[in-house]
């Protein structure tokens, strides 16, 4: 299985995770970039569901020209493949230069995520 987030990562994103579900308004730094290297497609994430640890929150950017918040589940980008048979990757240099509202702002403005 393509292993989409570290062990780090997958902590980040529980503790935003148990946050929420705990009712706190978070705004945090994207966690984690995972793309699809063939289809143009991002995910900036954010937050994991401490109840199925499998079902993340962040901005989902399908490569359509319209970004948007969301959720997706990790078992499922990790079975996806470009039209190269290529797999969803992890960005392993991303690191995040503001919260998520801002990239949201900012994908919403230009059609995409940038960055």
């Amino acid at each position: 299985m393509n292993q989409l987030i570290t062990e780090d990562e997958r902590r980040q994103l529980l503790a935003h995770g148990q946050a929420c579900a705990a009712g706190r308004a978070i705004d945090p730094l994207p966690v984690v970039r995972l793309f699809t290297p063939d289809a143009h497609a991002t995910w900036l994430l954010v937050a994991l569901n401490p109840v199925d640890g499998d079902t993340a929150y962040g901005l989902i950017d399908l490569g359509i020209s319209m970004p948007e918040l969301g959720h997706v589940k990790l078992s499922d980008l990790a079975s996806i493949v470009g039209p190269r048979q290529q797999p969803v990757m992890r960005d392993r240099y991303f690191q995040a230069v503001r919260p998520l509202s801002e990239y949201l702002r900012l994908a919403q403005e230009n059609g995409s995520i940038v960055d």
